[in-house]
């Protein structure tokens, strides 16, 4: 089967970009595209995240991957990850800014895992180490009272939760409180907790690993119909393969998207 081609519109909403971007970063040859017969662009999605994690590899060194790696790979107290985690943020002046450079730390994990230069206990081992610190972190960020409220899960089927503690750590910072389901929660769950009506967005992430398209098709349905049966936002997140453009969601590709939507939803 023939990979799905995106229009120039679809291609500039994957990368959260001007669709007058997208076309000229075709022109110039900085995206590939084909023409159809008509002449207009198409893109495919692989080519998009490609392109997508490279611009963001370009944002940080392979030496400060490295510190990253060495940190979160290194035996002992998470005491050392919420170190470097604060070092990060007086560094990069924001927590959104962290969860993004700790997005392409991640990419560097899986990349190392898939070619065999850690094994699975390392990895494991790493994504839990990093796991606590960051958790360590955002229990030591300031709430209040009446912030408005959010519930994380997965999509079904997926085990990377990760992804949705980089979602908290902006979530706090944003004003927000979070709800943690994780992975595994079922669906009509959902329906049920955001029945007591004090959530305001569901956030569902898909790791990378997660490329069945129809199968998050049909549940993006189904979490389209329960939101907006409750009048609650809903955010689709991570590298998996959402639909592009869902009816009633929004899909989010960046933790700077990310933190705009939060930051403005969450205004008093």
């Amino acid at each position: 089967m023939n990979e799905e081609r995106l229009t120039s519109a679809d291609a500039a909403e994957f990368l959260n970009v001007g669709v007058s971007t997208i076309k000229r970063w075709a022109d110039e040859g900085i995206v590939p595209c084909v023409r159809t017969a008509g002449g207009h662009r198409r893109f495919e999605r692989s080519a998009l995240i490609e392109h997508s994690a490279r611009a963001l590899s370009l944002n940080l060194s392979q030496a400060e991957t490295n510190r990253w790696m060495d940190t979160v790979l290194a035996r002992g107290s998470a005491h050392e990850v919420v170190s470097a985690l604060h070092s990060a943020r007086h560094r990069l002046g924001a927590w959104w800014r962290v969860a993004r450079e700790l997005g392409v730390v991640l990419t560097e994990l899986g990349r190392r895992w898939s070619e065999g230069e850690l094994t699975v206990v390392q990895e494991h081992s790493a994504s839990e180490r990093l796991t606590r610190g960051l958790n360590m972190v955002i229990e030591s960020l300031p709430s209040r009272p009446e912030a408005p409220h959010m519930i994380l899960l997965t999509a079904e089927g997926d085990e990377h939760t990760l992804g949705l503690s980089l979602v908290e750590l902006c979530a706090r910072e944003a004003g927000w409180m979070s709800q943690w389901s994780g992975r595994g929660t079922p669906f009509e769950e959902l329906d049920l907790l955001l029945s007591a009506g004090d959530i305001e967005l569901v956030g569902v992430s898909a790791s990378p690993f997660a490329q069945n398209a129809e199968s998050l098709a049909e549940q993006c349905a189904r979490l389209e119909a329960i939101t907006e049966a409750h009048g609650v936002t809903l955010v689709l997140g991570g590298g998996g393969s959402w639909p592009n453009l869902p009816k009633h969601g929004m899909r989010i590709r960046s933790f700077e998207a990310l933190n705009r939507l939060l930051s403005q939803a969450g205004e008093p």
